[in-house]
């Protein structure tokens, strides 16, 4: 049997505005919001509702995080979904949506659901996933449904398998027919390997890492980002493009209409706020992603893009690989590294310095992600909405420790930093799955289900 909560005295942040209230949880819902001097009935002091003070603490709508791999099925030596859920609503994100470059690669209807299966099984979080698109599934993507999957993925540069999509027939066949959003990752391939080539004959005996911004460049991904945009445009396809990285690709966006009359949305990640090339002598591969942590001027882009509303979304990219792994030399050592858990700390670090505030966190993190790929009833603190919440300490700050980290890889490449914030508990459909460092287990998260 569900519990019932009664949330007090909090800081509620939602829609733009914060304001001291209470919330009552019930069967799962948000039931009531109020204000703090509203008068509540004696209900909601009674023992059917389980007491939680608030006071001083900040009640955020849990964050929907759009882009995540979890690496189950075929690479649970780097994680796994029990194992990443749980780091997940440990940094106060309630739903994800997870990749398809898992092994066997998701790209039929039939690996899709045995996935949904598995998080059925084992996600403390909400979940979605990605069918992947290849230059031979069209006939798998013509076939999803679009109220029961986030989307469809399209590599647009280098990945593993047959996930790249580099036959343009293939791409504007998928552009054209796709009943869902598209998702894409782009760098342009040629300029990629043409590059990485250049690289590798001028360090025959190794790189450094600050050499990956030069292989993964701006113009790589511009190229490739304009393209998308182009097939798009020409498609009317529903395009989001994910993990921005670069000052150039800013241009292909716009803030000239509400979010939800946008056909072409962008998404930003954490490690393109957070570092830049100068990170990379003292994290070297540790901060190795794809596309590539880039110039101070490329991130300042990035936060201006941020702030006025041309990039929709933040999000992870939680991509973890093992320690071993991201310590070979950096030819062959894969891009990617862990975010769940620390995602929206390193958000509310931002706020703590001014460069944002905690309202326009709340919309680019829960707000956002549910309007752009159309969830039903989540990402906003709303009567008869999913009670997907977290609360959040401003002035408890936490130190980023190897011994607490919750990832399957062990690694983090902010640990050390100590973070001015902490989160505090967490909801899931109204059960409280983590509070003060400590993971609730019992009832796992449900699949997302999208009003289109």
């Amino acid at each position: 049997m569900k519990k019932n909560y009664l949330i007090k005295n909090a800081t509620i942040v939602n829609e733009g505005i914060s304001f001291e209230g209470h919330l009552a949880i019930k069967d799962g819902l948000i039931h009531q919001i109020f204000q703090l001097d509203e008068p509540m009935s004696q209900e909601f002091t009674s023992s059917v509702y389980q007491q939680v003070e608030a006071k001083g603490l900040h009640l955020l709508p849990g964050v929907i995080d759009d882009q995540v791999h979890f690496r189950e099925p075929g690479l649970t030596y780097k994680g796994d979904m029990y194992t990443e859920s749980r780091a997940a609503v440990a940094g106060g994100i309630t739903s994800f949506m997870e990749m398809p470059n898992t092994i066997p690669n998701t790209l039929s209807n039939e690996l899709l659901e045995e996935k949904f299966a598995l998080a059925a099984e084992k996600s403390l979080a909400n979940y979605s996933f990605y069918l992947g698109a290849s230059n031979n599934n069209l006939s798998e993507i013509e076939k999803v449904n679009p109220q029961q999957v986030c989307g469809i993925k399209v590599f647009m540069g280098s990945s593993t398998g047959n996930m790249l999509v580099d036959d343009q027939k293939a791409l504007e066949a998928i552009f054209a027919a796709s009943p869902i959003l598209v998702a894409t990752h782009c760098e342009d391939e040629t300029t990629v390997q043409s590059a990485f080539q250049k690289y590798r004959a001028l360090y025959p005996m190794g790189a450094p890492a600050s050499v990956h911004p030069l292989i993964r460049s701006a113009e790589a991904c511009y190229a490739s980002s304009s393209r998308a945009v182009e097939l798009a445009a020409k498609h009317n396809t529903r395009l989001h493009v994910l993990h921005l990285s670069s000052a150039a690709e800013m241009s292909l966006f716009t803030n000239d209409r509400p979010l939800a009359e946008k056909q072409i949305t962008a998404e930003v990640c954490i490690h393109h706020l957070w570092f830049n090339e100068h990170d990379y002598a003292k994290k070297g591969n540790f901060i190795k992603w794809n596309p590539s942590v880039k110039s101070r001027s490329d991130q300042e882009a990035l936060w201006e893009a941020l702030r006025d509303g041309r990039l929709d979304v933040v999000a992870t990219d939680h991509a973890p690989h093992s320690f071993e792994e991201k310590s070979r030399p950096y030819f062959e050592s894969p891009s990617g590294g862990p975010l769940v858990q620390h995602a929206l700390p390193a958000m509310l670090d931002f706020y703590l310095k001014g460069m944002i505030t905690l309202e326009e966190i709340v919309q680019r993190m829960a707000h956002n992600p549910a309007i752009a790929f159309n969830i039903i009833r989540r990402g906003f603190i709303r009567q008869g909405y999913h009670a997907d919440l977290v609360l959040v300490d401003l002035n408890k700050p936490s130190l980023v420790e190897h011994d607490k980290l919750r990832y399957k890889c062990g690694w983090s490449p902010f640990e050390g930093h100590k973070f001015g914030s902490s989160v505090k508990q967490t909801f899931v459909n109204g059960n409280l799955v983590f509070e003060d460092d400590e993971l609730i287990e019992g009832v796992n998260g449900t699949r997302l289900l999208f009003n289109r």
